[in-house]
This record gives structure tokens, C-alpha cells and sequence, in this order.
């Protein structure tokens, strides 16, 4: 017994009785917070490498380089040198870097007179984080972050909740006022050099002043023979997630080789214009400046700045290179067929493109060059109202870890997302790199398109289920850009409401659309691509009397242009419009291939297809007067090919 009272226990060492032993010597730790220093493996490229091997010293080289890089983006254009700039999260580094005396300084050290308290202070650059870091940078100093039950990251984007198109300024001079597309109906809106200085000024000294900035290198465009590279500098972990998920992600050794960007984004968005800086109409604006290759966001955290602000560049960058840049899905056979969609929203686009029989190259923006498709993007931004599993599968599934989810409304217990809600906006997004979605194509580029699919959802009930294009007519409906929208019933209103957005993506491009067009015609000619018009709307009457077009009669018509078999199929031509239709396809009921069998009332469809008719001449006045090439016979075609009555 022991002294207490209690049985004493015999302890035994019995070597032959171990089957294993798990025993270690224990942890070299003297505290906890060595004991966590070691469960953090350090990689790049948040750490810089520095090491006394040769290697090592080619390394700490082009960390250097990297970080002169970033200097230089973020210096301000009235002083001598761009602020001092660290890797890393200043609460991670709570010691002060050691003290440099003035006689070892760099020669080029600032003027005294230009010298500010920004000058004095360390900017921490937070570079390249993966989306586990963004994770909890956003979680831990962004209000309104959340991990929703999926594992996506919720945000909110502030008081905007969608693009500014009219706060959207361009630097006009005197290249760009002869290259880009101004005045009525243009999305261009003009600034000059000194306002957009002044407006990049602020961004970049309200950037400099935080106590960290986030920096993303990234690419656009999967062509590797036309990749563009892209730096954005931004003070939110939730716009570095998204630019990380929406751009193509560079492999280590693509960073480490990186060098100085091509365009830079300087997304200040928390921070306000000066309204009473030239040309600001609000507290808004979004800035580009195609000379210096650089693009300022001031007053708007919305995230889709950015992605459709690079689109715009590439509008006007690729053209440059006899590549058209399109506004389009695209998807892909087994057999390397390829096709193009283009539609407004409520068409279709993104159900018709996603295709569990065909791969997917993209969503939303993409590149045809003499090599044929591809993605200018990494990722996908889909829309979210009303999402369920039945109907969009793919998207729901890609909502997972690495997502951004913008501005959803969630419970607060399980966190599980109401996609019906729209307390915040109608307009709630999710951002996922491509490969969330199972049958992407990786890398997302393809062959020479075989179809070209223009949708259109006609409330007015009047355009064929599907038509087959000529060239003309291609050039036509692609500049027109046309859908139709339902109006508000709350006064009991019915008629549908006519809407044109040219090149199917008015609000990005930035030449003429007739460019576009003619370069989209060249391209089908030598190809051998063709063009087909495809009506998702009503038929049988306008929306009210008649009836919405089946999906799965839909479906059997994108099927037979895949197939090829509408090629195969005996045409007649429309009246007003002038449109080939097939007489029949199997699975699609014949009376509804030419609308004017299904209107019961004759008389009502003439008078309807009329009213269209006149809605797209009234459209096309503004592009009458632009001449391609040397004389107007491309322009007097392409005319000749609208409505005729």
C-alpha cells in the first residue's frame, strides 16, 4: 500500500509484449510560439528566398528585381522613387527593419523637398497569396466575410453592387481619338491625360498609405503566343481572390520570370474621386488609359470593374494583332468542333453553352486568332439569383473552397445560402477558377470555330426558332446585338421591350462595332465557319398570347447544328427579314420552324414583324454613316441584309 492509502502500481517494461512504439524525442520547441513557427512550412512566393549558394544569390536577385517591380507601379509620378516595399503581413513581422544610416542609403533617395510620411514607413506588399491566406485576410479584417456551409467565401462589395458604365472613362488623345469608337452609342466616354494622372495619383498615394496592399501577377488570354500579363495592386484580400480566380494563374516559374507587367489595375475602390476633378459626375470613376497601359478604380469596390475593364484593354489590344476579341461562350465536340455563343442575358448563353456532351473552353470572353479559339480568362463569374442543382448543376457544385460569393444573403446558423434572396442585390455572383467546372478544357484554347450561334430571346414572337446567316446578315445581327425583354407588369403592361447591345457587348468594346463585324466575317469566310440565329423566346404570338419555345425543342436544334445535320436540311426564306429557315428537323414540331404558322391571327404577326423590322433600322442609324476600308460597298451590304419592307 501506498502512504495514502491507495494500492500501489507496479510498472513493468516488457520488451517482448511492444508491438509498436510510437515514442519520439520530443519537440525542439522552447514555447508555444516556436512550437507553431514550426507547423508553418515557408514556400514562395509570399517568402523571399535568400540563400548564400550561387543559386541562391540568382534567386535573391530576381526577388529584387520583383520587388523594384512593384515600387515602381505603385510610385508616385511627382517623386524621384516608389515607396519601400516588404513581402509579407506587417502582423506577422512585428519587428522594425533595421535602420539604415543616410550615407548608406541608395543614391537615388528622394529630394528633401519631396520627401513624405509615406516615404518613411515600410508599404507590405501581400503577393500572390493562395486562397487559403485571402481566406483569412478577408475573414479577420474585412467586415462582411463569411465561409459559407459550402466552403465558399461570402462578400460584400459595399454600396455598388454592379458595374458604373457611366462613371467609365477613357484617356483620349491623339491616338486614341482617331482609333476608338466615340460619340452616340459608344460606351467611351472621354477624359484627358491630366485628369486621369490626377485621379491615378490618389489611388496610388491612398494604396501607399495602408499598412499592406494585396499584388496579383497574373495572365490573360490562353493563347501562349498572345498572353498579356497583368498586375493588379488592390486593398481588399476579396478583390485578390476573385482577380486570382477570374485570371490565369502562373505556374512558380512563371512568377519567378514574370518581369514588369503589361497593364496594371490600381483598385483604390474604397477610396472616393474628387468630384471636383474634371470631368467626375460622381464619386465614381473607373479610368483607362490605353498609352500607359494602366487602369484606376476609385469609388466602387464592385470586383466586376476589373474583370470587364481588362476586357475592354483586350478589346482594343488584340485588334491591334488581327485578333477579335469576342464577347461569346464557347464549347467544344469530341471530334474538335468548335462553337461560338453569343447572347444578351435571358437568352440562354450560359445553359446552351454548358454542355455535358461537349468540353468547355469558356463562359463569357474569348480570342479567335490565326490559331484558332481561346479563353481570355481563368475563371467563371455566373450569375447566382435563383440558383438551384436541378437546373445548373455545374455552377452549384463549383461553389465550393477558392469561390467568391458576392454579396448572397446566408443564415446565420448553418450558413447555408438562400440564391432566392435578393436582399442585397438581384445581381449576386459567384467567381470559380474554370477547372470547378468538370468538362473544361485545359488549357482552354481549340481549333477554328465550325458554328457561330447567335441568341436571341424574342418576346415579340416573331424571329424563326432558327435561321441559317450569310455573311451579310451575320455582320448584321452581330453589330445589332438584339433581344427582347419583358416590361414590368405592375400596371398591367405586356409589351415586350426591344433591346440592342452591338457585338453582342456594347458596354466593352472599344472600336467601332463594324470592326469587329468585318473581322468576325473574314475569319468565318476563311474558316468556313457558319452562322446561325437562334430564337429562345416566344412563338405562336408575342409574349402574353403566345408561348415560350420549349428548351428541349431548343436543345435539338443546337444539336442538329453540332451535328451538322441542318446543313442537310431543305430552306425556305422569311419575309421582312429575309431569313433561311429548314422546313423540318426531326424532334422540333415543323408548324413553329416558320412563325407565321403558329400565329393563329396572320394579320397581328405581319403587323408585329413590321414593328420589329422598324425597331432594328431605327437601331442601325447610328452605324449608317462608318465607312470600312477604302469606299461604302462593305457598309451598303451589310445594310442591304436588315429588315427589307
Amino acid at each position: 500500500m501506498a502512504s495514502n492509502g491507495l494500492p500501489k502500481i507496479e510498472t513493468q517494461k516488457l520488451e517482448e509484449e511492444i508491438c509498436h512504439d510510437d515514442s519520439v524525442a520530443p519537440v525542439k520547441a522552447q514555447t508555444v510560439d516556436e512550437l507553431h513557427s514550426l507547423q508553418l512550412k515557408k514556400s514562395g512566393p509570399n517568402t523571399p528566398i535568400i540563400q548564400q549558394t550561387a543559386f541562391g544569390a540568382e534567386a535573391a536577385d530576381k526577388n529584387k528585381q520583383q520587388l523594384q517591380s512593384i515600387s515602381a507601379s505603385l510610385a508616385s509620378l511627382t517623386r524621384e522613387t516608389g515607396p519601400k516595399v516588404v513581402k509579407g503581413d506587417p502582423a506577422k513581422q512585428p519587428e522594425t527593419p533595421k535602420v539604415v544610416h543616410a550615407s548608406q542609403q541608395h543614391q537615388q533617395t528622394p529630394a528633401f523637398g519631396n520627401i513624405t510620411d509615406s516615404a518613411l514607413k515600410f508599404t507590405h506588399i501581400l503577393y500572390n497569396l493562395s486562397p487559403a491566406e485571402l481566406y483569412e485576410q478577408a475573414i479577420q479584417y474585412e467586415k462582411g466575410s463569411f465561409i459559407t456551409s459550402s466552403g465558399a467565401l461570402a462578400t460584400l462589395s459595399g454600396a455598388k453592387t454592379g458595374r458604373s458604365p457611366r462613371d467609365k472613362r477613357v484617356v483620349k488623345d491623339d491616338t486614341t481619338s482617331e482609333e476608338l469608337w466615340w460619340g452616340k452609342g459608344s460606351p467611351n466616354i472621354e477624359m484627358d491625360e491630366q485628369t486621369f494622372l490626377v485621379n491615378r495619383e490618389r489611388a496610388v498615394d491612398y494604396l501607399c498609405s495602408l499598412e499592406k496592399v494585396f499584388v496579383n501577377d497574373q495572365f490573360l488570354n490562353w493563347d501562349p503566343n498572345n498572353k498579356l500579363k497583368v498586375r493588379i495592386v488592390s486593398a481588399r484580400a476579396y478583390h485578390s481572390l476573385f482577380m486570382h480566380n477570374m485570371c490565369i494563374r502562373p505556374t512558380p516559374e512563371e512568377l519567378e520570370n514574370f518581369g514588369a507587367p503589361d497593364f496594371t489595375i490600381y483598385n483604390a475602390g474604397k477610396f472616393p474621386c474628387n468630384r471636383y476633378t474634371h470631368y467626375m459626375t460622381s464619386s465614381t470613376s473607373i479610368d483607362l488609359n490605353l498609352a500607359r497601359r494602366e487602369m484606376v478604380i476609385l469609388g466602387t469596390q464592385y470586383a466586376g470593374e476589373m474583370k470587364k475593364g481588362l476586357f475592354s484593354v483586350m478589346h482594343y489590344l488584340m485588334p491591334k494583332r488581327q485578333i477579335l476579341s469576342l464577347h461569346s461562350g464557347c464549347n467544344m465536340g469530341k471530334d474538335g468542333d468548335v462553337a461560338l455563343f453569343f447572347g444578351l442575358s435571358g437568352t440562354g448563353k450560359t445553359t446552351l453553352s454548358t454542355d455535358h456532351n461537349r468540353y468547355l473552353i469558356g463562359d463569357d470572353e474569348h480570342c479567335w486568332s490565326g490559331h484558332g479559339v481561346s479563353n481570355i480568362e481563368g475563371g467563371c463569374y455566373a450569375k447566382c439569383i435563383d440558383l438551384s442543382r436541378e437546373k445548373e448543376p455545374d455552377i452549384w457544385n463549383a461553389i465550393k473552397f477558392g469561390t467568391v460569393l458576392e454579396n448572397v444573403v446566408f443564415d446565420e446558423h448553418t450558413r447555408e445560402v438562400d440564391y432566392t434572396d435578393k436582399s442585397v442585390t438581384e445581381n449576386t455572383r459567384a467567381a470559380y477558377p474554370i477547372e470547378y467546372i468538370p468538362n473544361a478544357k485545359i488549357p482552354c484554347v481549340g481549333p477554328h470555330p465550325k458554328n457561330v450561334i447567335l441568341l436571341a430571346c424574342d418576346a415579340f414572337g416573331v424571329l424563326p426558332p432558327v435561321s441559317k446567316l450569310n455573311l451579310a446578315q451575320t455582320m448584321y445581327h452581330f453589330i445589332s446585338g438584339y433581344t427582347a425583354l419583358v416590361a414590368g407588369t405592375e400596371e398591367g403592361i405586356k409589351e415586350p421591350t426591344a433591346t440592342f447591345s452591338a457585338c453582342f457587348g456594347a458596354a466593352f468594346i472599344m472600336l467601332h462595332p463594324t470592326r469587329y463585324a468585318a473581322m468576325l466575317a473574314e475569319k468565318m469566310q476563311k474558316h468556313g465557319a457558319t452562322a446561325w440565329l437562334v430564337n429562345t423566346g416566344w412563338s405562336g404570338g408575342s409574349y402574353g398570347t403566345g408561348s415560350r419555345i420549349k428548351l428541349a425543342y431548343t436543345r435539338k436544334i443546337i444539336d442538329a447544328i453540332h451535328s451538322g445535320e441542318l446543313l442537310n436540311a431543305n430552306y425556305t426564306k422569311t419575309e421582312v427579314f429575309g431569313l433561311e429557315i429548314p422546313t423540318e428537323l426531326g424532334g422540333v414540331p415543323s408548324e413553329i420552324l416558320d412563325p407565321v404558322n403558329a400565329w393563329p391571327d396572320k394579320g397581328a404577326y405581319k403587323e408585329t414583324l413590321l414593328k420589329l423590322g422598324g425597331l432594328f433600322r431605327k437601331n442601325f442609324e447610328v452605324f449608317t454613316n462608318y465607312k470600312i476600308g477604302a469606299d461604302n460597298n462593305l457598309t451598303e451590304e451589310i445594310l442591304a441584309a436588315g429588315p427589307n419592307f
